[in-house]
């Protein structure tokens, strides 16, 4: 047994806790290659992120599972999720499409047609990753939709956040696109964090 003397810590004191952080940051960048492998369908995106912090959540919770579980969960996001998937795709496909209309000049107050096409963007994606974070088998997504776009407005702090882990996303990929993958598990787990606050 260590004994403590005045004013000097036990020697590997905190270890066991500094251990458990790196442990979850490890496991974040692993499920960040699994929602991007399981994510390259493009479609698949929305329920890839739902099954990969339902991953997550299962790791703070301190119940254990591996890729086994992350496959059921994707298995079944994909099974009850593709209509919510294909709608988010929709919707940023027209919010593109108004920002592309808007730079053309074509039409008057274009700028700010622009400006709010970025902003639906951005609001659109943290809406589907507050969906994607507070996702669990058997939930329907329809009510999570509704919530995830309420508290997206009804949160601005945790909705920054997440825009926040966005841009960190995209410098990532921009920078080091090896490392964008990885970095997928930290915003999956940031999303998980927000939904927990």
């Amino acid at each position: 047994m260590a004994v403590r003397s005045a004013g000097h810590p036990v020697r590997g004191a905190g270890r066991p806790e500094k251990l458990a952080r790196f442990t979850l940051f490890a496991e974040c960048l692993l499920t960040g290659v699994w929602i991007t492998v399981a994510a390259l369908p493009l479609v698949t995106l929305l329920p890839a992120c739902a099954a990969g912090c339902a991953h997550l959540r299962r790791q703070l919770d301190g119940r254990r599972g591996g890729l086994r579980e992350f496959a059921a969960d994707l298995r079944e996001a994909v099974r009850t999720g593709w209509r919510a998937a294909l709608l988010w795709w929709v919707a940023l496909a027209l919010l593109a499409f108004d920002w592309q209309v808007a730079r053309s000049g074509l039409l008057p107050g274009g700028r700010l047609l622009a400006a709010a096409s970025v902003l639906g963007v951005l609001a659109v994606a943290v809406a589907a990753l507050r969906v994607a974070a507070a996702w669990r088998p058997g939930v329907s997504w329809a009510p999570l939709a509704r919530t995830g776009a309420r508290r997206t407005l009804t949160d601005p702090a945790g909705s920054l956040l997440l825009i926040g882990g966005f841009v960190a996303l995209a410098l990532t990929a921009w920078q080091v696109p090896p490392l964008a993958a990885p970095a997928l598990g930290a915003l999956a787990a940031a999303a998980v964090a927000v939904d927990r606050r």
